[in-house]
């Protein structure tokens, strides 16, 4: 099995998040299929997007995914259309310099929902392996997958690029950066801020460190009948005192003026 993964390009990496052998064995069976079984499987997917009326749109929008050609004007696939105009044009400008720089390619996809195929990595090397055939066109490859809907995501590679990036911080972008950025609905962040941490691995700079959540705010923001009470109280003496001072005082002066009359 060590030897179909090295074959395919991919290099299985251990994950604390995820089972290591459940990827190895995906991706061994994904690289190893025929040219003819990629037509059959294209085939297959145009026959499900024809019956429109029994295809779920999520399954169509993962054969849109599969079925699409390796991104070359753009370095994303925004499949779930939840990327800003701005995260484009970034993305765009931070991995083409990725590339120029240290000749690692590293695409972003968006997909809203997986129901064919329901785990992120076997999904994303799906796509990768069809973009890329060969382990050599594979190797210095990389892809950040987000599901807007399932709050998860995955990061895959060929060889060169899973070890420059190392599981630990693939690990820490998927148990990280995508979970607790998508639960919070802040797409465009959570693929700038996947994409910033691999863009200063590979470049040799010090990593920004993980996201973390946020804890909820717990405090009481009521008060107690206890202060409440106390509170009107306060407010009622105070009440009374400038009730007195308003009465009192202006007779107490007439008072005195009559007195001297």
């Amino acid at each position: 099995m060590q030897l179909q993964a090295q074959k395919s390009g991919f290099r299985a990496s251990r994950s604390s998040a995820r089972p290591a052998v459940c990827r190895r064995a995906v991706v061994c069976k994904a690289q190893q299929q025929s040219n003819l079984g990629q037509k059959l499987a294209s085939a297959g997917a145009a026959a499900v997007l024809s019956l429109g009326a029994l295809g779920a749109p999520a399954i169509a929008s993962e054969f849109d995914v599969l079925g699409a050609p390796a991104p070359t004007s753009t370095y994303y696939i925004d499949d779930a259309n939840v990327l800003s105009k701005d995260t484009r044009g970034e993305l765009n400008k931070k991995l083409k310099s990725l590339e120029i720089e240290t000749g690692y390619r590293v695409e972003v996809v968006t997909v809203r929902k997986l129901e064919f195929e329901t785990d992120a990595f076997a999904f994303a090397e799906k796509v990768l392996a069809g973009w890329y055939p060969s382990a050599s066109e594979l190797d210095k490859k990389g892809m950040v997958l987000v599901l807007t809907a399932q709050k998860e995501g995955a990061v895959i590679g060929g060889n060169a690029f899973n070890e420059a990036v190392g599981d630990e911080l693939i690990d820490s972008i998927i148990s990280t950066n995508i979970p607790i950025f998508t639960e919070e609905e802040r797409y465009n962040q959570t693929v700038l801020t996947s994409v910033e941490r691999l863009e200063a691995k590979l470049q040799g700079n010090v990593v920004p460190a993980a996201p973390t959540r946020q804890e909820a705010n717990n405090a009481r923001t009521y008060r107690t009948k206890e202060e409440t009470d106390k509170s009107r109280n306060v407010t009622s003496t105070v009440v009374l005192s400038l009730l007195f001072i308003a009465v009192v005082v202006p007779m107490l002066q007439y008072y005195g003026y009559t007195a001297k009359d």
